[in-house]
C-alpha cells in the first residue's frame, strides 16, 4: 500500500460502492431525461453532494449498498482511493447545480445536456470502470505530487 506523506492518509473503499452509486444516478438521471422530468438533476445534486463531502455514510446509495448490498457479497478483490471518486461526484454536483439553473432559467435543452453529461460519464463507469472524473483526479494529483493509497488489498 503506498500512503500519503500527509498526517491523514485516507482509508481505502471498496470500489464497488461508488459503482453501485453509479448506477443508481446513471439510471435515474436517463428516466428523468425520458419522462421530462428535470426536478431529479437537483435531487442527485444533493445526493452526490451528501456523499463527495460527508462520505458514504451520508450519501443516500452510497449507504444502501454498505448496509444492505455489501453484506450479500464476497469481500472486494482490491480496495481504492476514496478521493477519486470523491471528485468525480463533486464535479457531478458542479454538472447537475448548474443543470438545474439551466432548468430553472428556462433553458431546458441545455440543463438536459448538462444532465445527460452527468448520465452518460456515470453509466460509463458504471459499466465499464472507466471513471473519467476520477482519471481527472488522478492527472491533477500526480502532477501536484499527492500520493494515493494503492494497490490495497482487504485485509
Amino acid at each position: 500500500m503506498v500512503t500519503s506523506t500527509s498526517t491523514s492518509t485516507p482509508t481505502a473503499i471498496d470500489p464497488r460502492g461508488p459503482r453501485f452509486n453509479q448506477t443508481v444516478l446513471a439510471g435515474a438521471l436517463f428516466a428523468a431525461f425520458v419522462l421530462g422530468a428535470w426536478l431529479v438533476a437537483p435531487i442527485f445534486a444533493v445526493v452526490l453532494f451528501l456523499g463527495a463531502t460527508f462520505g458514504p455514510r451520508y450519501g443516500p446509495f452510497l449507504r444502501l449498498y454498505s448496509v444492505v448490498v455489501r453484506p450479500r457479497l464476497g469481500p472486494p478483490s482490491e480496495l481504492e482511493d476514496p478521493r477519486p471518486p470523491r471528485f468525480a461526484a463533486a464535479v457531478g454536483v458542479v454538472f447537475l447545480s448548474a443543470a438545474t439553473v439551466a432548468f430553472v432559467a428556462g433553458a431546458p435543452v441545455l440543463g438536459w445536456v448538462l444532465t445527460l453529461i452527468v448520465a452518460g460519464l456515470a453509466g460509463l463507469s458504471a459499466a465499464t470502470g472507466i471513471c473519467v472524473g476520477c482519471e481527472l483526479y488522478l492527472l491533477f494529483a500526480r502532477q501536484r505530487g499527492v500520493a494515493l493509497v494503492t494497490d490495497a488489498t482487504p485485509g
